[in-house]
């Protein structure tokens, strides 16, 4: 499968903003996660997570076509995080985030552990992360009565 990763800038932010808009605003109109919905980030949020130095965010590719993105954040300890990741709706279902997941891994091979969280309700994602190797850690954030947050872990 062709996919490739190409490490956003500032100047990419607009690019990110609009591709974040369109993977998660039927979620935001599903959930009514107003405060929290990565669709209601700002470019001016985008860019300052893209200059963070503990941060890599990356636009995703499929057949040199721009489908999503991944927000990679460094912890201590060798622990590293996604937050998020996302692929245009159109483009989910075709296996492309199941291979980032094993190219960001390669990339950052000296990571120990990686973390995430979803939504609960969305069975979809809990299934693309469990059969990746992602283990529940049994916590929970309740964010409002239609949706909870359900955080990951894999040790490498």
């Amino acid at each position: 499968m062709e996919v490739s990763l190409y490490k956003a800038d500032s100047k990419d932010a607009g690019t990110v903003h609009e591709m974040k808009i369109k993977a998660f605003m039927p979620l935001l109109e599903k959930y009514q996660d107003f405060a929290t919905s990565p669709a209601n980030e700002t470019v001016e949020r985008i860019i300052t997570q893209i200059n963070q130095s503990f941060t890599d965010y990356f636009i995703i590719y499929h057949l040199e076509v721009a489908v999503g993105g991944i927000r990679v954040v460094k912890k201590d300890n060798r622990i590293y995080s996604i937050s998020p990741i996302f692929i245009l709706p159109e483009h989910q279902g075709k296996g492309i985030a199941q291979k980032v997941f094993t190219m960001v891994e390669q990339i950052y091979d000296d990571a120990k552990t990686w973390k995430l969280g979803t939504i609960l309700q969305e069975q979809g994602n809990c299934y693309l992360y469990e059969k990746i190797g992602y283990k529940k850690t049994g916590g929970t954030k309740a964010i409002n009565d239609k949706m909870t947050m359900v955080f990951y872990e894999k040790h490498i």
